[in-house]
């Protein structure tokens, strides 16, 4: 079926000719052409086709996603992307914004997506902005810059910009990643850690004298780097980042206990800089987990994009339960990436579908409580989390089953008694491989059941439950 649009009116200036029409039928195979007749020449700026039910240009399936996602703070732009980003590149029209070639990845980066756009998002989905600044190819003038744009009143420059720009309110955003894994050669403008301490300090003043109010997350990484950070720039922090990721494992249980063990080693790196650095004295600087995943072949779903398994929700269960227990270290842990490449979301360009990783993720966001409570005598392999919901009215615990067999825990509660009712809610899949595509049915799903027992929890094979119990 062919529908065609007739554009007859061209001048000799750029001009936005809006379009739409209605598909006849469903295909993998549809082409939008761009056809001329005639003599001339015309040239064409861009091409943008989308759904009509897009929300502020996002994909409404996808936004849904997200939302059951219920994440409270999203980091953007990233990532090693952010060491030759100009936040100048995405503000302003979108349809007249310069497309660039993506710095630090394959292909064409078209500023579809700058601040506005990400704002716009973190409004949609009732999350907090986390905006990373360029450390690498940019300077301290750039971050201050933007920092105005975001943060500065109608009465500077930069926020008269940002309301010409469609938002006269300040955006107040709070957390910034001072730029991103600057240890590594792989970053754009990586300089030795000599001369990056005096540079994250630079950059880190000149954002305070626009707005005294932002907390920024210094680059850290285990070692000589993060020790260094953390002796020549603890008054220009407020968080340190760290980010870790995992390979895949042949022992299933390897698979799963690795992302524990190195997070709790992360912690424990940490907590000797506390005992041993004098420039943390007085101070609490916690860590930013702001990239953790896995990270393998084979590659789908973009440049190095992983499909995951139910082993992989297995071991991000495992590595939340770890958080847990590191609470007095870690502040914030944000997993790598969103939709698609390692994302907790895939799609395809009609449809999109939570990974088994995202489903963890749902679940723990949903239905784990706040308040950690100490759990011992736990049986290897499983893997087990406790916290009360906020009012105390029940307590929540999670075992996380990395074997082929079902198991049970019995639970032994101190301080309180179980009326023996309660809820439960089940992950689990047919084998260790089982996964989530777009556009087919779920293989992997949380499952629902009521609970009724006096703390007898039982967890099928490949498994993470969540079970909320009622206490008096």
């Amino acid at each position: 079926m062919r529908q065609t649009v007739v554009i007859d009116k061209i001048t000799g200036e750029y001009t936005r000719f809006p379009l739409r029409f209605r598909a006849g039928s469903s295909t993998d195979n549809g082409r939008l052409e761009i056809v001329a007749r005639g003599s001339g020449s015309f040239r064409i700026g861009t091409a943008s086709l989308m759904p009509a039910d897009n929300i502020y240009g996002w994909r409404a399936d996808t936004l849904a996603l997200l939302k059951d996602l219920n994440s409270p703070v999203y980091r953007w732009p990233g990532g090693n992307f952010v060491s030759g980003y100009d936040w100048r590149d995405g503000i302003g029209d979108p349809d007249k914004r310069s497309p660039r070639k993506n710095p630090a990845w394959k292909g064409i980066e078209h500023n579809d997506v700058g601040i506005h756009e990400y704002m716009a998002l973190m409004r949609e989905i009732g999350a907090e902005p986390f905006v990373a600044v360029n450390t690498g190819l940019a300077d301290e003038t750039a971050a201050a810059q933007e920092v105005e744009y975001l943060n500065g009143s109608t009465s500077t420059p930069l926020g008269k910009l940002r309301a010409q720009n469609g938002h006269p309110e300040p955006f107040g955003v709070k957390w910034f990643a001072v730029g991103n894994e600057m240890y590594g050669n792989w970053q754009l403008g990586n300089i030795p850690l000599e001369e990056y301490v005096k540079k994250h300090n630079r950059v880190v003043e000149a954002m305070r004298k626009v707005d005294p109010g932002v907390q920024p997350v210094g680059v850290g990484n285990v070692g000589r780097w993060s020790e260094q950070m953390l002796t020549q720039c603890a008054g220009f922090m407020s968080l340190i980042s760290e980010h870790l990721y995992w390979q895949n494992r042949p022992d299933l249980a390897a698979h799963v206990a690795q992302v524990p063990a190195q997070i709790r080693k992360v912690a424990e790196a940490h907590r000797e800089y506390r005992r041993r650095l004098p420039s943390l004295a007085g101070k609490d600087i916690r860590i930013a987990m702001d990239e953790w995943n896995y990270w393998y072949g084979p590659n789908d779903f973009g440049e190095l994009g992983v499909r995951y398994f139910v082993q992989d929700g297995l071991g991000m269960a495992a590595g939340l339960h770890e958080f847990f227990r590191n609470s007095d270290i870690y502040f914030m842990a944000n997993y790598a990436q969103t939709v698609n490449v390692i994302g907790a979301i895939k799609t395809t360009p009609v449809s999109a579908q939570m990974e088994t990783t995202g489903l963890v993720l749902e679940l723990y966001r949903q239905r784990f409580g706040v308040i950690p409570v100490e759990v011992t005598g736990v049986p290897a392999p499983l893997d087990v989390s406790a916290a009360w919901t906020a009012d105390k009215s029940a307590l929540t615990v999670a075992v996380v089953n990395p074997s082929d067999q079902p198991a049970s825990v019995e639970l032994a509660l101190k301080g309180a008694r179980l009326t023996g009712q309660g809820m439960s809610w089940v992950i689990a899949g047919p084998n260790r491989f089982a996964h989530n595509d777009p556009g087919k049915p779920r293989e992997v799903d949380i499952r629902q059941e009521p609970y009724r027992g006096n703390g007898d929890l039982r967890v099928p094979a490949l498994g993470v439950a969540v079970f909320e119990l009622a206490v008096q």
